[in-house]
């Protein structure tokens, strides 16, 4: 009886403890302030129905158009921070010190903005508009609130003299 008493009470000190870490571990993210919530989908996959080069749709702006797979699949929610010319994002759900991804302002083009679609809108944080960009080349979905993605995009039109942004 006393060992299984002493096992249970280990446990919800390692449970309790596991979230002191967690809560300990986004302090120390916002310390630096300029942080957001934001979800993130790295390397979407063009859907076939949209092959590389088809036409945009209509009352799209941007050069190209990044077609994703219907659904909420692959999001993952985390927290984005402004560092310098960085955007560093950081899993919610992880224990990292360091960030997952790094976004450099000079590489993010942004190519298109949405309400997020289907199954995204549970997926997502109910106030979520979904930013399509490509980040070096890499094709990345980042969805945040209309304050965060006001200021994200006031950030990447803040570069300085001689660095090339592209808002759409």
């Amino acid at each position: 009886m006393i060992l299984a008493l002493t096992v249970i009470g280990v446990i919800v000190v390692l449970a309790l403890l596991g979230l002191f870490v967690f809560g300990l571990r986004r302090r120390l993210i916002q310390r630096s302030g300029g942080t957001f919530d934001c979800s993130l989908r790295w390397d979407v996959a063009p859907s076939p129905a949209s092959p590389p080069g088809a036409a945009l749709p209509a009352g799209n702006t941007g050069s190209t158009a990044v077609a994703t797979e219907p659904g909420g699949k692959g999001w993952i929610y985390g927290v984005a921070r402004y560092n310098g010319d960085r955007v560093e994002w950081f899993r919610v759900f992880s224990y990292a010190p360091r960030p997952r991804r790094v976004l450099r302002r000079g590489a993010i083009e942004v190519v298109e903005r949405r309400s997020p679609e289907g199954e995204e809108e549970l997926a997502l944080l109910s106030d979520s508009i979904v930013l399509t960009c490509r980040a070096a080349g890499t094709p990345v979905e980042l969805a945040m609130s209309e304050d965060a993605l006001t200021g994200f995009l006031a950030w990447l039109e803040a570069a300085p003299p001689g660095q090339r942004v592209n808002v759409a």
